[in-house]
């Protein structure tokens, strides 16, 4: 399995009562396989993973697996702060039937780049399936320095990087791993389109929630050197980058999806959109059809 282009970081609907609902999820599904979308990520930190019993997790995952049914990889979030329920997880993810784990550097407990090693290699080693990495400072107070992930990338059983950090540099110095075996994924919406110039592979997205169709073509267009056509689509969804950062990720994406009848809300400690955004929120919801409905689905999904 090698991942490219658009892939979206799942966010998980909940009905007003605050359970899972699982028919808006399979809206959710459903939208992104008819767009094009070319993986998705289930129970990621957009998808609120955090507040998921494991009961939800497991149903939530399974779902997902019969709703793709083999179409596209499904990927499972499946990190923790510790080394042995990271593994625990990765194996529970692998009986449900995931393609590959998306693991996450451990939050709150802030390993050295030894531990880094060391616990990813034991995930790589024991989990039962293919990992990307995750690096995401700015949730988890640890940052998985670009030469500690090239020791990883030589497990066989690392397949690639999801990397947040939005600075140039930090892809420049990651983009030597990149070989048919290990790729490089941008894990940031606004600076994905500058990534996959740069020759990323792709990007895990949290706008592609909302903006399938149009963000297929963005990494149709990025990955296959069309400049002009990647550029005045990346434009026209600028102001959606901005809004998705407003407040914490995935309160303003939720608030999307629920005008657009899927979901209910978050869980706590997580809040609704504050008022003072709602305007722009329904604003924005608007120019989203119509950006959707100009794009259609990708030629080559």
């Amino acid at each position: 399995m090698r991942l490219s282009g658009s892939i979206t970081a799942l966010a998980t609907p909940f009905t007003a009562a605050g359970d899972i609902d699982f028919p808006a999820w399979e809206r959710l599904l459903q939208a992104q396989l008819a767009a094009g979308t070319q993986a998705v990520v289930v129970a990621g930190s957009t998808g609120e993973a955090a507040a998921l019993s494991d009961d939800e997790y497991g149903r939530l995952l399974r779902h997902a697996l019969e709703t793709c049914a083999g179409r596209i990889p499904v990927l499972a979030g499946t990190g923790q702060s510790n080394t042995a329920k990271t593994v625990q997880a990765t194996r529970r993810a692998a009986s449900l039937g995931a393609d590959a784990a998306l693991v996450v550097t451990p939050p709150y407990v802030r390993p050295t780049q030894a531990g880094l090693l060391a616990h990813f290699r034991a995930v790589a080693d024991d989990g039962g399936l293919p990992v990307v990495l995750y690096n995401v400072p700015g949730r988890t107070g640890c940052d998985m320095l670009p030469d500690t992930t090239g020791e990883l990338s030589l497990h066989a059983n690392i397949i690639g990087i999801k990397e947040a950090r939005a600075e140039e540099e930090r892809m420049q110095a990651l983009l030597p791993l990149r070989r048919e075996e290990f790729v490089v994924l941008s894990g940031d919406d606004p600076t994905a389109l500058r990534a996959m110039r740069a020759g990323a592979d792709g990007v895990i997205s949290v706008a592609s929630n909302v903006v399938p169709r149009s963000f297929r073509r963005l990494c149709d267009a990025a990955l296959a050197g069309d400049a002009a056509t990647a550029a005045a689509l990346n434009e026209a969804l600028v102001e959606l980058y901005h809004f998705l950062g407003v407040e914490p990720n995935p309160i303003p994406v939720k608030a999307l999806l629920a005008l657009d009848g899927i979901g209910h809300g978050l869980r706590l400690p997580l809040q609704p959109l504050s008022s003072a955004h709602a305007a722009q929120a329904e604003r924005l919801l608007a120019a989203i059809r119509q950006l959707e409905h100009a794009n259609g689905r990708s030629d080559a999904a």
